[in-house]
């Protein structure tokens, strides 16, 4: 189990205002409706979630630090839990054709709006109870899915990871490490029902049995 980060330039590449998401005093009425990952929550409003959630690329460089890092090749089955829209498979799918892909998704909404050459590789389901058998993926990766889960779903999760990978994991998970940060991820998050500081969550992984790699993303 180690910390990499792969997320920082890109999270790093969008300005939050964090104060505007609690100014107008409707955060407790947005929430409840970004909860439900829905039209609003990926395309509708900034108040509800991402404020459009559309393919720019910017996923790319990502990729292919996931592909070099765990050396895979065409022929690796690889299984995105919390995917989205596909678009990390998409670039992982386009720098290595024969890479064999799986997303799953709790949200209909974005697996219908996926990038339609994933479409036929999502799946609709929940993170904590995995619809593949044991020792089924080359890597499973998870990008900022698990601390939407209340803290008895999100050690599920962690162990049904553990339990569908053959070779690794890599999960991506909301973190502070002062009061500023924790001060700024209250005031953003929408979803997030699990904050924990780097070392809790460390503690958690362990705790689950998720021998995998982590990385976190902080609201500096």
């Amino acid at each position: 189990m180690a910390y990499i980060d792969f997320i920082t330039s890109l999270h790093s590449r969008t300005k939050r205002d964090y104060l505007e998401r609690v100014r107008h005093g409707d955060k407790a009425e947005c929430a409840a409706i970004a909860k439900k990952f829905d039209r609003e929550y990926w395309d509708g409003d900034r108040k509800y979630g991402y404020g459009g959630f559309s393919y720019d690329g910017r996923w790319a460089t990502m990729a292919q630090e996931i592909i070099g890092h765990y050396g895979l090749k065409n022929g690796d089955q690889v299984l995105d839990v919390g995917c989205g829209k596909a678009f990390l498979l998409f670039e992982m799918k386009k720098l290595l054709p024969g890479l064999e892909v799986r997303g799953l998704d709790i949200s209909d909404y974005a697996i219908r709006h996926a990038k339609e050459e994933m479409r036929p590789f999502l799946d609709r389901g929940l993170a904590q109870k995995l619809p593949y058998a044991n020792d089924s993926f080359d890597l499973v990766i998870s990008i900022t899915t698990l601390h939407n889960l209340y803290l008895f779903d999100l050690q599920k999760a962690l162990r049904e990871i553990e339990r569908v990978t053959r070779h690794g994991s890599y999960v991506v998970v909301e973190s502070y490490r002062n009061e500023e940060e924790k001060a700024n991820l209250l005031h953003w998050q929408l979803t997030c029902e699990s904050f924990f500081t780097p070392e809790e969550w460390e503690y958690l992984f362990a705790e689950s049995g998720y021998s995998g790699d982590y990385g976190f993303i902080y609201f500096e």
